[in-house]
């Protein structure tokens, strides 16, 4: 059983972050509140027995310091008039009754914070001159003293800055909130590319291919339209996962989702690549370690990107997927036999740029260019794996697939 320390939301942190949502949802009440808690500060003294020799509070006095509090409810919305009901209330205090005084200003105290913290420019410094005048108007009505007025300067001058100080922090959360959402629209558009670039190309070269088949081999062209078939069930599977999670908020909590593609699922991808006409040799070297399922992901959308590059570009007959355990890393590989890269063509498209923001997303690296002896295209991409107890890895050099005729796609520059 957790004790109190290991209650979630527990501890002033806790209560700090649940206040500063409640203020989202519902600031009236908020507003409310910390005008409560004024008014039974600023009652104290009046229930507190006075010294001998002083008039004793009255009901008229504390009525008046009562409406030094109640505008504290508007503070947001007129805070500008807020503060002159407070200074007017307060003025009226000082010169017509003769009731107990105020250890702190504190409804006056609770507005500067939140003009501070609230409020444009114009009106910031509006409520500075006003400040700088009333200050020591209150200070000559009651002491008169230079130690009142130095001590009051300075904690309206302590209430300004920290409101300054919530100003930032809020705008600092905005711009994380915003540079999160950027991510994640970014992460999304990753996937999105990835899913729909590898399912269409594989479905047009299949597609391409199947009226070639059906005169030449006709039950080469029923395992053509299958695998199109197949394709497009995977791709419709990928895209409901990824929907699925947006939407998590929206079904039940107990609505099953199906993990990201990882390791397990390399072997199917490359199956359906063989699928397309196009021989694949899969080999590992090393020893394997768990993966991370954020790492085991990655190196699955590194294939895949890499594959839909070939399968598209390089008018290809060979690719070879190699996957090398090192000791706190892992190396994927992939290379064909294709044309290479085109001359002239810097940087590559969206793809390639997905597989170095992939990899460096995990402190790891990616190069891509021409293959061994300068024949084809080549990517290869490191990533820092955290050492694990080894597991057996069973994934064997794969002999290539019979070959469905395929005709030489259009080149596209990477």
């Amino acid at each position: 059983m957790r004790g109190p320390r290991g209650r979630r939301g527990g501890g002033p942190k806790g209560w700090w972050e649940r206040g500063r949502a409640l203020g989202e949802t519902r600031p009236l009440a908020v507003d409310l509140g910390i005008a409560l808690l004024v008014q039974a500060a600023v009652t104290m003294p009046f229930v507190v027995p006075r010294p001998p020799g002083l008039e004793p509070a009255t009901w008229a006095a504390y009525g008046v310091t009562t409406l030094s509090v109640l505008p504290l409810v508007w503070r947001r919305r007129a805070p500008l008039a807020v503060l002159l009901a407070i200074l007017a209330a307060t003025g009226l205090y000082g010169l017509a009754m003769a009731g107990p005084g105020q250890p702190l200003p504190y409804a006056g105290l609770v507005i500067v914070h939140t003009i501070a913290a609230s409020s444009p420019p114009a009106k910031r410094l509006a409520a500075g001159v006003l400040m700088l005048a009333a200050v020591p108007a209150g200070v000559w009505l009651n002491t008169r003293s230079a130690r009142e007025l130095s001590f009051s300067l300075f904690v309206f001058a302590a209430a300004y800055v920290f409101g300054r100080l919530t100003d930032t922090r809020r705008r600092a959360d905005r711009i994380e909130a915003e540079q999160a959402v950027a991510r994640e629209r970014a992460r999304l558009a990753r996937e999105m590319h990835d899913i729909l670039s590898h399912a269409v190309s594989l479905m047009l070269v299949q597609a391409e291919a199947g009226p070639l088949a059906v005169r030449a081999a006709p039950d080469r062209a029923e395992a053509a339209f299958e695998a199109i078939s197949e394709t497009g069930r995977d791709a419709m599977a990928q895209l409901r996962r990824m929907l699925g999670v947006l939407r998590e908020g929206d079904g039940p909590a107990h609505s099953p989702r199906a993990p990201q593609p990882g390791m397990a699922e390399v072997p199917a991808l490359l199956d359906r690549v063989r699928a397309s006409g196009l021989a694949v040799t899969y080999r590992t070297a090393g020893t394997a370690v768990p993966l991370p399922d954020a790492t085991g992901t990655t190196v699955f959308r590194v294939l895949q990107e890499a594959l839909t590059n070939t399968v598209r570009h390089a008018d290809a007959r060979l690719v070879s997927v190699r996957l090398v355990h090192g000791d706190g890393e892992l190396c994927v590989e992939v290379s064909d036999d294709g044309r290479g890269p085109r001359p002239g063509a810097a940087g590559g498209g969206h793809g390639l740029a997905g597989i170095r923001e992939r990899a460096a997303a995990h402190g790891g690296t990616a190069r891509t260019g021409p293959g061994p002896d300068g024949r084809g295209f080549a990517v290869r991409v490191r990533i820092p794996v955290a050492p694990a107890a080894p597991v057996a890895l069973a994934a064997p050099a794969t002999s290539p697939a019979p070959a469905i005729p395929v005709p030489s796609p259009a080149e596209v520059p990477r």
